[in-house]
């Protein structure tokens, strides 16, 4: 049985919200590492990152993984 329009849209519109959910998720956690780093950088060693490693993870696009 074909899927209707309708329902395909559905599906789209679910996966775009997944997507954009991802990205704000991404962002705001590079946001609080790159805060935590200038704020408390001894909390990075703690958490068992490099200086470098944070760098590298804050300069991403928030489309990236």
């Amino acid at each position: 049985m074909p899927v209707k329009p309708t329902e395909k849209l559905r599906r789209h519109l679910t996966t775009l919200r997944s997507i954009i959910a991802a990205w704000d998720e991404r962002k705001r956690f590079r946001w609080e590492l790159e805060q935590m780093s200038k704020d408390n950088p001894h909390l990075i060693d703690d958490i068992g990152l490099t200086r470098r490693q944070v760098e590298a993870e804050i300069a991403k696009p928030f489309w990236r993984r």
